[in-house]
């Protein structure tokens, strides 16, 4: 798959296959390849084997047998050039409460090798990018939903990632916080950033995404843009789609 930098795909994932100890087939040898640039939809039902899958990527989960490459790097044997060239905004809230605001991402900016300095820097324009300025003195534990869900945004690419995974990154936030994080998101693919988006919201996948994956029993079910996949099933929006493909996959 070519890429619209000339680099090599951004995720190139091979049979990879991962099942739990109490039996539960997560991954049933999933292969997908992922061009550099582009804005990617991962969607599913729980248990699919989305988070499984991201967890495999970045190291959080050893799968069974299967390669993943991240640029080039192999994610296992080349685990830091390749972990360094992900951004990650999970799902879960996951802030130190203990924590301010600015010391949450200058601190995650030194895990990954960033200098005092260009942290600093760094820190102070995505405050000012999510509207966190006044807040970066207060412990993160004192913030709402959404005030939270933008600090973990922020901290995500204080290392400058090449990619961005965003697992279900507007779940709990209002509707005019959801638009502008989908401005920005929009403005940083545009600025050549990879994304790989999981979400409940379908149309937020048909509004972002250049292609859609859908993931059900540990497998990929259906690719294509949304466009395509509302001609292949013959539907008039990507959640009849998901529902005729869940709905056969079950």
């Amino acid at each position: 798959m070519s890429s619209r930098d000339g680099r090599a795909p951004a995720l190139r994932i091979e049979d990879l296959r991962k099942t739990y100890r109490d039996g539960f087939v997560a991954l049933d040898g999933v292969s997908l390849e992922i061009a550099s640039g582009s804005f990617f939809g991962l969607l599913g039902p729980n248990g699919a084997g989305k988070t499984t899958l991201i967890n495999s990527i970045v190291s959080l989960a050893r799968p069974d047998s299967g390669t993943v490459q991240v640029f080039g790097h192999d994610a296992y044997e080349e685990f830091r050039e390749a972990r360094r060239m992900i951004g990650v905004s999970p799902q879960e809230i996951n802030l130190d409460k203990f924590l301010t605001v600015q010391e949450t991402l200058t601190f995650h900016a030194g895990y990954y090798g960033v200098g005092k300095k260009k942290a600093r820097e760094r820190a102070e324009e995505l405050l000012e990018r999510f509207e966190l300025t006044e807040k970066r003195k207060a412990r993160t534990s004192t913030l709402s939903g959404g005030m939270k869900r933008r600090v973990m945004f922020a901290r995500s690419l204080m290392h400058d990632p090449d990619m961005l995974f965003l697992d279900e990154p507007t779940a709990g936030v209002d509707v005019e916080l959801r638009y502008k994080l989908w401005d920005y998101l929009r403005e940083l693919n545009r600025g050549g950033m990879t994304m790989l988006l999981t979400t409940h919201y379908l149309e937020e996948a048909e509004e972002l995404c250049d292609e859609v994956a859908l993931i059900s029993n540990g497998r990929i079910a259906a690719r294509d843009t949304s466009a395509g996949l509302k001609e292949t099933f013959h539907a008039r929006s990507i959640e009849e789609v998901y529902m005729k493909v869940m709905g056969h996959a079950g």
